[in-house]
């Protein structure tokens, strides 16, 4: 017995411009594909050994001023809990989405936001911090991951 194919079994065909519209239309990818781990030496403090960072570059480009105060004016809202890190000559936070339950350094310098991540981040904390920074600036945000 024969089965005739109807039009809603067959296979959707999309052009790789098509496929590349919806990947934009989805945002960057923060897939997480390498995580530091903590050291803790005999002295005293912590060490990371490892790295994973996500850059944001802003277009038209911006201040590292002007960055910052974006930054911390979306960092200021909820569901963040963030902090300086130390007395450095940029601007870094140690940053906490109370909702996700994601930890991860964020940083400014170059024209530029990095999202630094650590043993226990999650993907979805990355994804709601580019969220609200696209939508607190009328800038266009390229993602490079390193």
């Amino acid at each position: 017995m024969t089965q005739s194919l109807m039009a809603s079994d067959e296979p959707e065909f999309r052009t790789a411009a098509e496929l590349a519209a919806e990947q934009a239309a989805a945002g960057p990818d923060f897939t997480i594909t390498e995580r530091p781990t903590r050291r803790y030496p005999r002295g005293g403090g912590v060490e990371y050994e490892g790295q994973m960072v996500f850059t944001l570059v802003p277009t038209p480009e911006r201040s590292d001023d002007t960055l910052a105060a974006l930054v911390e004016s979306v960092l200021d809202e909820e569901p963040y809990t963030y902090g300086d890190w130390f007395d450095l000559p940029m601007p870094l936070y140690l940053v906490h989405d109370d909702e996700t339950g994601d930890t991860f350094r964020v940083a400014v310098r170059d024209g530029r936001v990095e999202f630094h991540i650590l043993p226990a981040t999650g993907e979805a904390g990355l994804h709601a911090l580019y969220d609200r920074l696209v939508a607190a600036s009328d800038a266009r945000w390229h993602v490079d991951r390193r």
